[in-house]
């Protein structure tokens, strides 16, 4: 029967584990408590093809409980219950070790379910998901258990998988593969930190292959075939998007305009046009502001022509409303004052509005004075001294001028007039 490559190659011991050095290497926290046999319940979480079922197969072997594999995807209570059903008889004397993959996908019952007996020690759970646990699992069992983070896997580790992958393809295959100089370093910085994508790259090669004489010659260019596109990383609905996102933002708010085009690239590449043109929309406000006004209808223009033409065309426009944006002056004050505004209504810091300012319409209804506004137009420099803010607030300052040269443009203009 057919066994995937990726399954056979998998590792047998922690140090054939490739990345994860940073709680599988020597004196690493999680390898010191799996030396240790003493298993508590953990979560780990990260990426597909880092490890992480890999590293709970390894975790099993090493003691003297049993085994059971459950994936949240297709699996419901019976299947809870039917494992339940094993603890304290002779299937499971030493109590279950239960690798839940995907535990994300388990609703808030069916987690609720596993309580009492992890609680008590019966069940020793390994949970594994892609997904942020501290928003996809239920409190409960997160504060019964450890959480360790699975990260991408650097290329030149995945590389020395992608090595063993050929070498036992030869095996398979009674083949002497000659790779081209970068085809392993090619697939192993194009599987974006997945392991499993890299393993599964050479496979392919390997069936794409045309022998001769008993040896198999991979290009480079069938390299490249092979792993195009393949290291984009992105779900619409995890975290990778939400991360991206983020890193637009703060690549536009911190002036690197190359960064900026890489996070916008990447997120155009996942087709996710909508949440690129409301991040740079965002930022043309949020970071750019009143040091460069102008910002915000240029960059409604490229917004709107992009949603017009379409991908791969909208790509132009988006490009240059994120060089503008990344290489404009910075002022955050709109963001500060509005703040500042917002927290003092929220307060309850409130106040009837002045006279002076009420509607003009209800002069004449019962009033016993005149509203007494100053019309500013009829004044020199178009302004006059008058109380804008209600009485609780009338000292209040929200907005403060910004360093840059159009922001102090004003205030110098501001500062004659009212002198």
């Amino acid at each position: 029967m057919y066994k995937p490559l990726a399954d056979e190659i998998r590792p047998m011991s922690l140090d054939e584990v490739v990345g994860q050095k940073h709680i599988l290497a020597e004196g690493g926290l999680l390898r010191r408590i799996i030396e240790s046999g003493s298993i508590p319940n953990m979560i780990f979480y990260g990426p597909s093809g880092t490890g992480k079922t890999t590293v709970a197969r390894i975790i099993a072997e090493r003691t003297n409980r049993s085994l059971r594999k459950l994936n949240a995807t297709t699996a419901g209570i019976a299947d809870i219950k039917e494992i339940i059903a094993e603890l304290d008889t002779m299937l499971a004397p030493g109590g279950v070790l239960l690798y839940l993959d995907e535990i994300q996908y388990f609703n808030k019952k069916q987690q609720q379910s596993l309580l009492e007996f992890i609680e008590d020690g019966r069940i020793t759970l390994i949970a594994s998901t892609t997904e942020n646990p501290y928003f996809c699992v239920f409190n409960a069992i997160l504060s019964r258990s450890t959480v360790f983070e699975f990260k991408h896997v650097p290329a030149q580790e995945a590389e020395k998988a992608v090595l063993r992958a050929v070498s036992l393809m030869e095996s398979r295959t009674n083949l002497k593969a000659e790779l081209e100089p970068g085809v392993t370093a090619r697939i192993a910085s194009a599987c974006g930190g997945d392991v499993r994508k890299a393993i599964n790259a050479v496979e392919l090669l390997f069936s794409a292959g045309r022998p001769e004489n008993g040896v198999l010659r991979i290009t480079l260019s069938d390299a490249l075939d092979v792993s195009q596109r393949s290291a984009m990383r992105y779900d619409r609905d995890g975290d990778e998007h939400f991360d991206s996102l983020s890193a637009l933002m703060k690549s536009l708010r911190g002036s690197d305009p190359d960064a900026a085009l890489h996070y916008l690239a990447k997120l155009l590449e996942a087709g996710d046009l909508i949440g690129a043109c409301r991040r740079l929309l965002c930022s043309a406000s949020e970071d750019i502001g009143l040091a460069y006004p102008m910002a915000v209808p240029i960059v409604k223009a490229c917004v709107d022509s992009a949603m017009q033409l379409g991908l791969p065309e909208a790509r132009l426009p988006l490009a240059e409303a994120a060089i503008l944006l990344a290489t404009a002056p910075k002022s955050n004050s709109t963001v500060m004052a509005i703040d500042a505004a917002v927290s003092d209504v929220r307060a309850g810091r409130l106040g009837p509005v002045p006279r002076e300012l009420q509607n003009v319409h209800a002069d004449g209804t019962g009033f016993e004075r005149e509203q007494g506004y100053k019309y500013p137009h009829n004044f020199p420099g178009h302004w006059v001294r008058q109380q804008y803010l209600p009485d609780v607030l009338k000292n209040a300052r929200y907005y403060e001028y910004g360093d840059n040269k159009t922001e102090q443009a004003a205030k110098a203009y501001w500062d004659r007039i009212k002198k």
